[in-house]
Parts: C-alpha cells; structure tokens; sequence
C-alpha cells in the first residue's frame, strides 16, 4: 500500500460535509472509488465537489473544515494499491 493524497484544483473554503446538519462525506477506514466526492471548495458561493481521484482506503482528513485552501493543497489522504 501506498499513501495518496488529495489535493484541491481551486482555491476557496474546503468543507468537509454537504451541509452543516450532515456527517463529513467520508471517515478514516472508509472504501472510497475514484469519483466519490470527499468534499466541496466554495468559491463566492459556488461549490465544487473535490473526487477522491484515485480508489483507496480513506486515512483522515489532512485540512479541518472550513479552512481556507490553494489550489493543489493536499485536503485527504488515502491508502491505496500500486
């Protein structure tokens, strides 16, 4: 196994839930595939989704919520197969 991380294509505030009310799009242990969104970036009140990118095992959020991100900056780390 070997560890990826997932990075953001866009400045903006990352969050790690849909809303407020709802649990964080993935957990540590989690299975996720490629296109499985793991959180969303804001940019003046538009949202993009940020995919896993690549199958693996989720390890933990690297950014807590909310936080302020660059374009590129590593959000999540995963474990995957090579």
């Amino acid at each position: 196994m070997s560890r990826h991380e997932v990075v953001t294509p866009i400045p903006g505030v990352f969050y790690r839930k849909p809303d407020p009310e709802s649990p964080n799009f993935v957990k540590a242990g989690q299975a996720v595939a490629a296109e499985d969104t793991i959180g969303l970036v804001e940019v003046m009140k538009s949202f993009h989704p940020v995919p896993a990118g690549v199958a693996g095992k989720v390890v933990d959020y690297i950014v807590e919520g909310e936080s302020v991100v660059d374009a590129g900056q590593a959000v999540l780390a995963l474990e995957v197969e090579r």
